[in-house]
């Protein structure tokens, strides 16, 4: 099993700017699973806790192997998720690693 694990920071400074932003993502990422027959699981959430040092949104997405997160970053769903992720944020971090 796989799991992918990515973090981004938001690039408004407005607070309803940055929360409408992040409920976006949110409902995006949640509702790639139907379109996505690979994602055995994904969890995404705002970050709740000092602010100053932590990033804004992550998302924590679970596949049985390599070629299911292949098929995740090719998937025309996930590729519209991720353009929109791109115009509202500044910086983006990932692993992948091994259950």
């Amino acid at each position: 099993m796989i799991r992918h694990i990515v973090v981004w920071r938001l690039a408004a400074s407005d607070p309803a700017e940055r929360e409408t932003a992040a409920a976006t993502i949110a409902e995006r990422l949640t509702a790639l699973p139907a379109a996505v027959p690979a994602i055995r699981s994904i969890t995404v959430g705002r970050n709740v806790a000092y602010e100053e040092a932590n990033w804004d949104v992550a998302v924590v997405a679970d596949f049985d192997g390599l070629d299911g997160l292949d098929a995740y970053q090719r998937a025309p769903a996930h590729l519209e998720a991720a353009g929109y992720i791109r115009s509202v944020t500044s910086e983006r971090a990932s692993i992948d690693f091994e259950l």
